[in-house]
């Protein structure tokens, strides 16, 4: 079970726990070493009776107040309900109907073997999803849905938490105003927001702002009591402070605080004020929020079936880091985009140069300085994460097993919804990428197989 921290009582810091920054998307402390969490089947939401009665029993309800709606198990739950308990805006999906998926199910998938890193035991495809607590889980093969799996709380018709992989999509939306033309990535953050002049981001540069090479005084380290993170959850807090509560109201006020510590430039740096300082960024470039900007520039134009949301601050202002909740299926409609390079049914929806600038991915060498052992060879580019793999492999990543693993060898978009009890990915990757790996060299080897037979087929014909 995830242990709540609460502030000292003297209300000078008091908020509302460790699960309530969870839900804008920072990563939260470990589940105590000494404590099994309830396995996949056993934490169940649907079993467990979250929620359910009217009014629920005790012991069944879930809040936000109090931080409890994204503490394990009960987090199954929440997850596919964040607009209960927080504070949203709206990303429309226009008023046309939505552009239905092609669907070629291929059940070999669930039988696919792999070797999870540091075992010599494998582990079939299916039995992956039980192991990362997999809400939801889609696969498309050359634009045609050939897996589709939902889990625990969620169903096709709701929506679920994207976390961090929000990041990506306000990645994205920078990429593209780039490729345009109407932001320029040499430029100083402060000439397009004066307002962090001052602060650690005002002569860091917007490309280096998009990769995260910021050198920022800035802990996001949960152990740490006075680790900058508090206060940037405070004052990203929508719900009500404290009467004695004299921090920065809203994420931009906070992030005109920011300090620099070190070089712009040199290492990269897993920060989530990177990410809002960006948003920010965009927003005054465009005169547009985040969730405005990103209905506009696709949510409207590439036929999805559900509007999406972002969590807000208490000013209304978008988490441009990760407040995002969407539809498995309207993911898997942004990955296709991506992996097709802009392209949607044959037409150029975004700047094909803005896709090609994320797969080049960013400098290995400031990635290997940030210290991911296990991501070796990875860098980072426009908020994604890019794998430098044979494939070409890039991804968008949340904490609890976010993901958008686009495979451009294979033809392959993954989108995988989950609620795994420990946020960090180190948790589930060892049982993730070796499964994404096996699933992209089957459809691969299936396209072979199926481009040899329509050859053929062609010979003799003639």
């Amino acid at each position: 079970m995830i242990t709540l921290r609460m502030f000292d009582s003297n209300n000078t810091k008091r908020f509302c726990g460790m699960a309530l920054w969870l839900s804008i998307g920072l990563q939260p402390l470990a589940p105590n070493a000494a404590e099994m969490p309830l396995s996949a089947q056993d934490s169940d939401p649907v079993k467990m009776g979250w929620m359910q009665g009217f009014p629920p029993a005790s012991d069944k309800v879930v809040r936000a107040a109090d931080g409890s709606f994204f503490q394990f198990p009960a987090l199954r739950y929440s997850v596919t309900k964040m607009r209960q308990f927080m504070p949203t805006v709206e990303v429309s999906r226009g008023l046309g109907a939505p552009v239905p998926l092609e669907y070629r199910l291929d059940p070999l998938i669930d039988h696919l073997q792999f070797l999870p890193w540091g075992s010599t035991q494998p582990v079939s495809f299916e039995d992956a999803l039980g192991l990362n607590y997999t809400d939801g889980l889609i696969i498309l093969h050359r634009g045609e849905v050939v897996y589709e799996r939902y889990l625990g709380a969620l169903r096709e018709d709701k929506k679920h938490a994207a976390m961090s992989v929000t990041k990506s999509f306000t990645g994205t939306l920078a990429a593209i105003l780039v490729a345009e033309g109407t932001l320029d990535e040499s430029k100083l953050v402060a000439e397009y927001v004066p307002e962090l002049k001052d602060s650690a981001f005002g002569d860091a540069t917007v490309r280096q702002l998009m990769d995260m090479t910021t050198g920022l005084q800035y802990s996001e380290d949960y152990a740490d009591p006075n680790a900058e993170v508090w206060a940037y959850s405070a004052a990203g807090n929508p719900l009500p402070k404290p009467a004695d509560y004299t921090g920065p109201v809203g994420y931009f006020a906070y992030l005109t605080q920011v300090k620099k510590q070190g070089e712009h430039g040199q290492a990269f740096g897993y920060k989530t004020v990177n990410t809002d300082a960006l948003g920010w960024v965009i927003s005054r470039v465009t005169g547009q929020s985040v969730a405005e900007l990103l209905s506009q520039k696709i949510w409207r134009h590439i036929g999805m079936e559900q509007d999406a949301y972002y969590q807000v601050d208490e000013l209304g202002t978008p988490f441009a880091g990760g407040g995002l909740s969407a539809g498995l299926r309207d993911m898997a409609r942004f990955g296709e985009l991506i992996r097709n390079k802009g392209k949607w049914q044959g037409e150029q929806i975004l700047p094909a140069a803005a896709i090609d600038d994320i797969r080049q991915g960013g400098s290995k060498q400031a990635f290997a300085r940030a210290g991911f052992d296990k991501l070796q060879g990875w860098s980072y580019r426009n908020m994604w994460w890019v794998t430098h793999n044979a494939d070409g492999a890039f991804a968008a990543r949340g904490v609890h097993g976010q993901t958008i693993y686009i495979d451009p060898a294979a033809d392959m978009v993954l989108v995988r919804f989950a609620s795994h009890p420990v946020a960090a990915n180190g948790a589930n990757d060892p049982t993730s990428l070796p499964a994404y790996q096996a699933v992209a060299d089957y459809l691969t080897t299936l396209s072979l197989k199926r481009n040899n037979h329509e050859a053929s087929s062609t010979v003799r014909s003639e």
